[in-house]
């Protein structure tokens, strides 16, 4: 494994190797240590720094919507995201079975050995060295990180809630289309498993997708949370 192109890539070079070869091992490895203590550390470093960006670069946003932002960006997919700008998958530690099973390409171990990795980076190097990397690759991976970007997709969200939690896609009906063609307004409804969720109207049908998917969303986070 070439650890030295992994340090290329993060512009550092390791003093304890086995510190950078601890992060990039997974348990289905089998040694005597794996990254999952290092992940737990990177995990509550990048929280902090990602909160401490947005802080920063959003200065008059409120904290309820700061939260949001950095949940989005904070998470599996998010860092699965930033792992593959460095092509972590390349120089990940797993075992034989992992391998075959696609292990190099999975959300939850690119994730994780992200995690690790930054986690190995803040005990050598401290926390700026961790900042400057992490802000870095968050830059590349997100040219614009702003509510509206993040949060406008309603649809790629609410398809990810209902595959995690009920291994099914939404289907969109338009239900009208009413109007003059230059005035046209577009109704949608939002069915899962054959149950309508949610009804909405747009200027078009993606428009009235979207605002479908984003009613959606909030009645079935209520579901979900018990209300």
């Amino acid at each position: 494994m070439n650890i030295k192109a992994l340090q290329k890539r993060l512009d550092y070079q390791f003093q304890d190797k086995n510190l950078i070869i601890e992060a990039l091992t997974h348990k289905s490895y089998k040694k005597p240590y794996n990254n999952e203590r290092l992940e737990f550390l990177g995990d509550a470093v990048l929280d902090l720094i990602v909160g401490e960006y947005l802080y920063k670069n959003f200065p008059h946003v409120p904290e309820g919507d700061l939260s949001k932002l950095r949940a989005s960006l904070v998470n599996e997919k998010g860092f699965e995201k930033l792992a593959k700008l460095l092509n972590l998958g390349e120089y990940i530690f797993i075992s034989v079975a992992e391998e075959n099973n696609k292990g190099r390409e999975k959300s939850s171990l690119l994730s994780n050995a992200f995690e690790a990795v930054m986690g190995a980076l803040y005990l050598e190097a401290g926390i700026e060295k961790v900042k400057t990397i992490s802000t870095e690759l968050l830059e590349r991976a997100y040219p614009q990180i702003d509510l509206d970007t993040i949060f406008k997709d309603y649809k790629t969200t609410l398809q990810e809630f209902t595959q995690a939690h009920q291994g099914v896609t939404p289907e969109y009906i338009l239900e009208n289309a009413s109007g003059p063609d230059h005035k046209k307004e577009f109704e949608v409804s939002v069915n899962i498993r054959g149950t309508l969720i949610a009804v909405a109207k747009g200027k078009s049908k993606k428009e009235a997708q979207q605002n479908a998917a984003k009613i959606a969303l909030n009645v079935l986070n209520g579901v979900e949370n018990g209300h």
